[in-house]
């Protein structure tokens, strides 16, 4: 299960697990962001390589724009697949 949305702070917060077969709907949400986000994964159980590359297309999207992507309250196992994947030194990420 995988649900994606704007919460009333204004951050987009990811619940379930981002895996290929969740990307479309996460790359369409994500497709509407046009300025700086923060993404809370509070909620996030686990990201694939296709969920990393959907945030990545995003990222490049945004900093093309003079905007980008910050990521919170990312747990232990999703912030080690930041850092062994090297997206730790894309993306702002604070631990959770």
């Amino acid at each position: 299960m995988f649900s994606i949305e704007l919460g009333e702070d204004g951050n987009v917060r990811l619940n379930g697990r981002l895996d290929a077969a969740q990307c479309a709907k996460a790359e369409e949400f994500l497709g509407t962001v046009d300025g700086p986000s923060t993404l809370d994964f509070a909620q996030l159980e686990y990201i694939s390589s296709a969920g990393l590359g959907i945030l990545l297309k995003t990222q490049k999207r945004l900093v093309e724009n003079g905007a980008g992507l910050k990521i919170i309250n990312v747990n232990n196992h999703i912030h080690d697949v930041f850092r062994y994947s090297g997206f730790h030194s894309i993306f702002e990420i604070e631990a959770g």
